[in-house]
This record gives C-alpha cells, structure tokens and sequence, in this order.
C-alpha cells in the first residue's frame, strides 16, 4: 500500500501543478473547438459535461460525469474526437484518460490497484452506403405499405405529395410534416412509405431513421426514468436523421413526457432533422397540449386526410382484390364502394370476407354474391338512409328550398345541390335511378347518370367538393339514425 499511497502523493502534486489557469483554460478551448466541429446534440450528450482532472507526462485525465458517458466515449470514434482536440490546444501529444468525477475515494483506491474489465465495445459504425432503420417499438415495417401502392385521391392528395417531398429531400421542405385523419384513412401508409424511400435510395450516407409509435415513446421514456437511463434515452431519440413517431396525440395528459419530447423536438429541429408525426386531430384538438408543442407542430406542413370519395374507393377495392389475384366485376366494385365508406381498413377488412368466402365456397364472385356475404356490413346502410334524409341535410346545409330542387329550374344555385342529391341517393339508398330521378320532377335515368358523373368529376378535382360530399354523407345517417 506503501507504493501506492508514493504514486497517489505523486499524482496529486503533479495534478495541482498542471492544472492551473493555464491548462484549464487550454481545456475549455478544447471543448469549444469539439463544438464548433460536431453536431450539436452529440456535443451536448458527451462533450458539455467533461471536465479536466490533471495531467501527468503524456497523460491527461478527463473527468466525466457517469460511467455510461466514460465507457460510451471509450468505445466510440468520439475519444479520437477528444484527443485530437486536446492536442492541437495543448501543442503536445497527450493521450486521454477517462475518470469519473464523483467516485469515493476509496472507490478510487480500488481502482488503482484493480483496474475494471474494459467495457464491452458498442457496435461499431455501420459503413457508408445506404440508411439505417431503427425500429424501437411493436409498430413494424409493412413490405405494401409504400408510395407505389398507395392509391391516390381528393382526399389525401396534400398530405402525399407532402410526404413524397419529404422522402426526396428530409429535413429540407416539410419540417415537422404532420398527418392527421380519423382511424384507418392512411396515416400510418404514408409514414411507412417515407421509410420505405429513405431505405431504398442510394443517398452516397447513412441516413439513420428511428420510427416508433407514441406509446412507445412514452414507454421508453418511463423505464428510462425508473432505471435512471435518462441520458440513453435522451441520446437515442435527439441523435437521428429521420424521426417518425405514429399517434402522437398519445401525448395528451402527460405533463413530463411533453416536457421530455419538447427538448426532443427543439434539438432535431435545431439541427435541420426530419420530425414526421401523425394523429387522429390536428395539433389544436389534441388535449391538454401545451401551446409550445402546438406552435412547433404547426411550423412545417399540417396535411388532414379525409375519408376516400367514391371514385378512390373503387380503386382501393380493385387494387386489394388484384392483390389477392382476385378481379372483381365493375359492379361489384360499385356495390362495395357505394356502401362502405367509413375508412379503408373496413373495405380491407370486406375483400378479405369476399375473397375468403369465394375460396372456401369454390363460387366466382358476382353482384348476387357480394351482396349476400356483406349483407351485415351494407344491409344496415341500405335501409337506413331515405331520400327525405339526403334531402334534408342538403337543404339544410346549402341553404336551398326543396321545391326549387323538385322544380324544372337549372341555375347554379339549384343544379348543384340537386346533383349531389342524386349522388348521394345512389351511394347511400338502393333507389334505381328512375326512383332518383322521379323525386326531382320526373327527370329520367339519363339526367341523374350525369349528375353522378359531374359530382364524382368535382370531387377528383376539387378538395373541398370531396369534403362536403362525406359531411353530407355523415349528416345523412346522423339523420336517419335519429328519426328512427
């Protein structure tokens, strides 16, 4: 104990004279040069906190504030990072040693004379050439959920132009891209699809892509604050490319957890990385929000998905089908399309049914079979919704006399809301067209084709067209259901 009480005494009068003015004022400028080098979020994770501890010959300690930072240091690029800096400051080629700085003594002493087992190195850095996806969550990766197979329409049409722009060039266009829409409409497509690009572009980097749900999130953030892992966790999600979190109205009601993912959130944005999120509301609607959250939500693009107008329907139904090498008649696409409309997992959900039934039955599928396997899905909506409801809640809403509709008057002002009247009618009653067109003074089945084609026409081209038909769609059996 002797030697080893010689070589502290030693070290002690060495540290006292080598880390005057001078040395700690060479350290800090040390630290500033790794700062002005590296980015930000690793800066403030790994170098912010060190601290000079002495200098003996060719060696100079480093304090650090934990023995994760020491050992994460150690066996990473960054201890390079780290001696470089300090010998171009210090003109003098000297090796770092990392120590803790808040060990007892007579841990210290231990030490000295048992050193610890080296830790274990972490994984070393992937190679350059294509992204790194990092999934720390149950929400995983779907092989058909990419642009290609997305379908298209009115109603999505902001919010996947928005995420291709994004997959292009992230970080640079939309940030932070947010997506919302109500359950099953095709939020979840569009952030896998972003993945999807990133994961197969050639981008010459690796471009690391973390994507998770927000209970997830949460999740981590819990056991990271029970297992006092709170720097890990702060390094994990602060230190990405691409963020992408699903359902972060989950957020709501968690004071610590938005304190958390604000912090998060300001040090991606500072650093020019992409944040993608996504909801069933706008970031206004979200409960107990905090306002800072709701601001930086909206810095970027906020795209809403509403539910598919007929024509998106129809070749959702025809793609899904095909995907299941099972074409479907041109009226049996038109009978599913017209009578589930509520979101697409529900039309997944019935070609899965029809397809599956067809299977076990041996039977093709036609008209008189697609109604008699869904006819618990659709018979309900067939009689439920009348042509005195569709009538009622396009009066109501266009503010126009029924007996303008009804008359033989073609101004703007009437043709308008007496299309949308027949196009509701065929989607929403099973009316023939002569039944339609006889509740609008008689006019034959010609004129209520058209007026179906000239609706079906303004929402492929007009958002706000498509908008109104499914409000009215819903007021329709919001109607229906309360006059029963």
């Amino acid at each position: 104990m002797s030697a080893i009480n010689d070589v502290q005494t030693q070290s002690e009068a060495t540290t006292e004279l080598s880390a005057g003015i001078g040395a700690e004022s060479a350290f800090r400028d040390a630290l500033e040069r790794i700062r002005a080098e590296t980015k930000k979020p690793i800066y403030e994770t790994w170098f912010k906190n060190l601290s000079l501890v002495g200098i003996d010959d060719d060696v100079i300690r480093v304090g650090t504030p934990n023995q994760f930072v020491k050992e994460w240091i150690e066996g990473s690029d960054l201890i390079h990072t780290l001696a470089l800096a300090l010998r171009h400051t210090y003109e003098q080629d000297l090796t770092p040693e990392l120590v803790l700085t808040d060990q007892p003594e007579d841990e210290s002493e231990e030490r000295a004379v048992a050193p610890p087992s080296p830790p274990p190195a972490p994984e070393p850095a992937p190679a350059l050439g294509g992204p790194l996806l990092e999934q720390d969550s149950s929400v995983q990766l779907k092989n058909d959920y990419t642009f290609d197979s997305y379908i298209v329409g009115p109603n999505n049409r902001l919010a996947h132009a928005a995420s291709l722009a994004v997959a292009e060039s992230p970080g640079q266009t939309y940030n932070p891209l947010f997506i919302h829409s109500a359950v099953g409409l095709g939020k979840t497509h569009l952030l896998q699809g972003v993945c999807h690009t990133l994961l197969s572009r050639d981008v010459g980097r690796r471009t690391k892509i973390l994507y998770l749900s927000c209970e997830d999130f949460v999740n981590r953030f819990i056991e990271a604050v029970k297992d006092g892992e709170l720097e890990q966790f702060r390094y994990k999600y602060r230190n990405v490319d691409v963020l992408v979190i699903d359902d972060i109205h989950f957020l709501a009601d968690k004071e610590r957890i938005q304190e958390e993912f604000f912090h998060t959130f300001n040090t991606l944005y500072n650093a020019q990385k992409q944040i993608i999120l996504s909801a069933d509301c706008a970031p206004s609607e979200i409960p107990t929000l905090e306002d800072r959250l709701v601001s930086r939500f909206k810095w970027g693009l906020v795209a809403r998905i509403d539910p598919p107008e007929f024509e998106t329907r129809a070749a959702i139904i025809k793609q899904k089908a095909e995907a299941k090498n099972c074409r479907l008649d041109d009226d049996v696409v038109n009978f599913m399309a017209s009578h589930i409309d509520s979101n697409i997992r529900e039309l997944e959900g019935a070609i899965n049914r029809l397809v599956g039934t067809s299977s076990l039955m041996n039977r093709p599928v036609d008209l008189a079979f697609a109604q008699q396997v869904l006819a618990d899905i659709v018979g309900s909506d067939l009689a439920r919704v009348s042509m005195k409801d569709i009538c009622d809640v396009v009066v109501d809403r266009l503010k126009v006399k029924l007996s303008d509709m009804q008359s033989k008057k073609r101004t703007k002002r009437v043709t308008f809301p007496r299309q949308l009247c027949m196009f509701l009618a065929r989607e929403l009653t099973d009316l023939t067209l002569a039944d339609i067109g006889a509740h609008f003074g008689g006019r034959d089945h010609t004129t209520v084709i058209y007026a179906i084609e000239r609706i079906q026409e303004r929402t492929q081209k007009d958002p706000e067209v498509a908008h109104l038909v499914e409000e009215l769609k819903r007021d329709a059996r919001a109607q229906s259901s309360s006059s029963r």
